[in-house]
């Protein structure tokens, strides 16, 4: 069974998916059906259930929105992907809060060639785990914040929480 739950945050409500202490899903929604339906169907197959609060997921989530920047990094993830798209992932948990990276930055890092930008915006594009995984942390070497699931104003109220530094 999937355990879900949604936590309001200063930005928007946060639907939480969780599979045996493990994060499978997340994201700016106010209607976990969604994620879920992003879900292999395999994982669908389990069922899905209302949890009043998962823990550490739950405590992480209010660290991180009270300043606690850090917080989400020691949630253990999970979601499918190619080998690309999980390096891809890994290195997008690695970009510190605060700052960000280019798309070819990404691919970089995750040690792609730097041709590989394009498959480092489809690993953002299917991210299933934001904010654990920071895919807001990722602008066009153009300028401006990019596309985002969520909407363009959520990843610019995130990239300001996050610059605004951790309080004292």
């Amino acid at each position: 069974m999937i355990d879900t739950m949604v936590l309001p945050t200063p930005i928007a409500p946060l639907s939480l998916l969780v599979r045996q202490g493990v994060l499978i899903a997340g994201g700016f929604t106010g209607e976990p059906g969604e994620l879920f339906a992003r879900l292999s169907p395999e994982l669908r197959a389990e069922g899905m259930s209302v949890a009043a609060d998962l823990g550490p997921v739950t405590q992480a989530v209010r660290d991180y929105f009270d300043g606690d920047l850090d917080a989400l990094d020691a949630i253990p993830v999970q979601q499918p992907g190619s080998e690309t798209r999980r390096r891809l992932h890994q290195a997008l948990r690695e970009v510190r809060a605060g700052t960000t990276v280019s798309y070819a930055e990404l691919a970089e890092r995750a040690g792609l060639p730097r041709t590989a930008a394009r498959a480092a915006g489809s690993a953002c594009s299917q991210n299933l785990i934001a904010p654990f995984v920071p895919c807001h942390r990722v602008l066009p070497s153009t300028g401006g914040y990019g596309g985002y699931l969520y909407g363009v104003p959520v990843k610019e109220w995130l990239l300001t929480h996050e610059s605004t530094g951790r309080p004292a």
